[in-house]
């Protein structure tokens, strides 16, 4: 094939493990790939165009290494994860000029398996958004349709990968961020069970919400990248040391006979349109053509699950944030006449308005007389959404569910009612409070000309059940192509 970002990263890592591409060759095709297309979706922060070509030409000379899974892929990573030696910003100005001494452990673990790390991606400040429009320094743009949003936060990930500027990335998920915008720019995304993944080197938004997680073309391929990060790390508390299964050894079955799949529905009632509800319905179709079981089940508190969620997200960005104060690293405001000054002007200068905003009302609900009112009781909420998720799943493999109940919306749109963003993620930030991981890939083209995102929802740390059930639909509905804004 000439262009080589056309293929996925599966097809581009067996080539490269065989010799018949070279890593300096498909790090090329992405940077010329970026080169072409950049200026237009504004999808990195920063782009390590020589240092990748130099750590190519090493690979090259060394040879292909069947115990490097990852041997020649070039890749790219969200802004939040701390990267050794490349500006680490978490898409916010407080952090400017910031250049970790370390890698996060995930990015440690891509580089021992042999991946290239082209660049960091745009996200939405801390990771606070839906669209990436609110990142301290450029909007990034939808690569079907530059005059809408990608998604967020990880929405610069989410266009790299479906622009073919890179094989795969990572984001991180808090309430939706990775599955939402491979919904809307038509890549696949897992959020894994939390604890599956390090946060070792994650810029925190929400410490027991937050997962790292991979986004690719295919299902095989977010297998691909899963399996390289995933796995105990002694240095996160949170990080669950549970055997790592082979993704890869379930893909792609003959059918589905013997799977139930749970429609839960209150995902489906007021509000979902009629476009994201035509997608869900063909895969829906498919699911029944591999002889799969649909059943509906019921989740009865996914209505209070966006109230339970910001209450505990925005609390924990309050704690998170405390630490960002002009002393060790990031912005410090110039000639403060004290600390008082040095602390307030700097986090003022810094913080863009979505994050302010996060603060403010993440203190509001933890002080005193006002924790048991709103935290302790978002904190009950969320142990009832986990167990309604688990007892729907103990009669069901998976659950199948919208991810969005809209297609990616026009850029601007919604920037004066924040309120109406954070609706945007009734169907996604309840697995998050749930722990659950949940696979989101293309459902169909929608009508709009957008992609149309569904999500699996499985059992805790049983992200193999979805690659399994994904990988089958993937086969039985149609590609979605490249996108047609950067074709």
């Amino acid at each position: 094939m000439d262009d080589l970002t056309q293929l996925s990263l599966s097809e581009a890592a067996r080539g490269l493990q065989e010799g018949s591409i070279h890593a300096v060759d498909a790090t090329v095709a992405c940077l010329e790939r970026i080169a072409a297309t950049e200026d237009d979706l504004g999808a990195l922060l920063y782009l390590d165009a020589e240092g990748a070509v130099e750590q190519a030409e090493k690979l090259d000379a060394q040879g292909p290494d069947t115990g490097m899974p990852l041997w020649g892929v070039p890749l790219t990573l969200k802004d939040a994860l701390v990267t050794k030696d490349m500006p680490t910003t978490s898409g916010s100005r407080i952090l400017e000029g910031f250049r970790p001494m370390y890698d996060a452990y995930a990015v440690q673990r891509l580089r021992e398996a042999g991946a290239i790390i082209l660049g960091k991606n745009n996200c939405d400040e801390f990771a606070m958004g839906s669209t990436t429009e609110n990142s301290g320094y450029q909007v990034t743009r939808n690569p079907w349709d530059t005059g809408r949003v990608p998604g967020g936060s990880s929405g610069g990930s989410a266009c790299s990968v479906a622009a073919g500027q890179c094989y795969g990335s990572l984001g991180s998920d808090t309430g939706g961020s990775i599955r939402q915008p491979a919904a809307f720019c038509g890549c696949v995304g897992i959020k894994p069970t939390y604890g599956r993944v390090s946060r070792y080197g994650l810029i925190a938004y929400g410490s027991s919400l937050d997962q790292v997680g991979p986004l690719a073309r295919t299902v095989e391929d977010c297998a691909r990248l899963l399996s390289v990060i995933a796995g105990w790390d002694q240095r996160d508390m949170t990080c669950a040391p549970v055997a790592v299964p082979d993704y890869l050894a379930g893909l792609n079955p003959a059918d589905l006979a013997g799977r139930t799949v749970g429609l839960p529905r209150e995902y489906f009632g007021e509000g979902l349109s009629q476009e994201v509800r035509a997608g869900i319905d063909k895969a829906v179709e498919a699911l029944g053509d591999l002889g799969a079981k649909v059943v509906e089940v019921s989740l009865p508190s996914t209505e209070a699950a966006i109230a339970a969620y910001y209450i505990v997200a925005m609390a924990e960005a309050s704690s998170n944030l405390a630490r960002f104060d002009g002393v060790r690293y990031g912005h410090r405001t110039q000639d403060p006449k004290d600390l008082q000054e040095l602390y307030k002007f700097s986090r003022k200068e810094g913080f863009g308005e979505e994050v302010k905003r996060r603060i403010m009302l993440g203190t509001f609900v933890l002080s005193a007389g006002y924790y048991d009112a709103y935290y302790k009781k978002a904190a009950q909420v969320r142990r009832i959404i986990r167990d309604e998720f688990i007892a729907a799943l103990s009669s069901c493999d998976c659950l199948l569910a919208p991810v969005s109940p809209i297609t990616a919306w026009p850029l601007n749109s919604h920037q004066q009612n924040p309120l109406q963003v954070f609706l945007m993620d009734a169907y996604t930030c309840p697995i998050n409070m749930a722990g659950l991981p949940s696979l989101a890939m293309p459902a169909a083209m929608g009508e709009s000309g957008l992609p149309v995102g569904m999500q699996l929802i499985g059992r805790a740390f049983d992200e193999a059940t979805l690659f399994t059930i994904g990988s089958a639909l993937e086969r039985r509905l149609p590609a979605l192509g490249r996108p047609a804004a950067c074709a």
